[in-house]
This record gives C-alpha cells, sequence and structure tokens, in this order.
C-alpha cells in the first residue's frame, strides 16, 4: 500500500467518498465500509450512509491535525475501492458541519434544520435491506 501525503493543517472536517469494487457484494461492501467508520483507531466519524446503485458511502470525519489526516488517507481498509477525500471549508468541526446543514437550509430554502429535526417523517422501504443490497425496495 502507497503512503498518501496528508497536506491539510488545521482542524476541519473531510468528506470521504468510496465507491466498493463493482464485483464486491452490496452487504459485504456495506460492512466493510461500517468496519472503516467504526474504526477508533481513525478520526471522529460525525456522518455516513451508503449509495443506492453501486455499493459505497459517503463520510464525514473530524480531522484535528496532520496525524489524524494520514491516519485517515492511509488506512487499512475498503481495499481495491475508489476513494476520494476532501477537506471542507465551513465545516472546521462537528458543531459548524452541523450548523453549516442549518445555515444551508435556513439560506437557500427558507427552512429551519430544528423544526425540520423535529419533523415526524413516514419510513419508507427498509433501510437494513437496502444497505444490503444497494437497491431501493
Amino acid at each position: 500500500m502507497s503512503t498518501k501525503q496528508f497536506i491539510v493543517r488545521k482542524p476541519r472536517c473531510f468528506l470521504v467518498y468510496a465507491l466498493a469494487p463493482r464485483d464486491l457484494p452490496a452487504a459485504e461492501a456495506n460492512q466493510q465500509f461500517n468496519t472503516f467508520v467504526a474504526d477508533p483507531a481513525l478520526p471522529l466519524a460525525v456522518f455516513h450512509d451508503h449509495f443506492i446503485g453501486q455499493p459505497g458511502g459517503v463520510a464525514i470525519f473530524f480531522v484535528q491535525n496532520r496525524e489524524e489526516g494520514q491516519q485517515l488517507v492511509n488506512h487499512n481498509h475498503l481495499t481495491n475501492w475508489r476513494v476520494e477525500y476532501r477537506p471542507l471549508i465551513f465545516s472546521y468541526s462537528p458543531a459548524a458541519f452541523d450548523e453549516q446543514i442549518a445555515f444551508t437550509l435556513k439560506q437557500y430554502r427558507q427552512a429551519e434544520w430544528e423544526t425540520l429535526q423535529n419533523e415526524k417523517r413516514p419510513a419508507y422501504g427498509n433501510p437494513v435491506l437496502e444497505a444490503q443490497t444497494a437497491q431501493e425496495v
């Protein structure tokens, strides 16, 4: 495994976009991605979700220093996956990530984050089955 260089120096959240190899079954890809997100040797995972269609997922990690950044980009999970790491500008902490959600909703859609958080939404489909199959049900 080659070692990737980590160049961002200030604490901030990173978006990790990961696509599983096409021949990896969705249930196995789901498990591998969950293991990656749960690894206590990596920076704090603030958010994650899985994809419909090609198995994979997206996660937001809070990276506090160069060492944590190196751990994030040089982990031993997700072998043969296509993985991209993108530092976020405004989300420089977990609280700032949350604030950015609120700002985006208010600024661009005139929606209140607190109101949306308290809404009772109907359950659609079967998220566990969707994660295992990468298919909408």
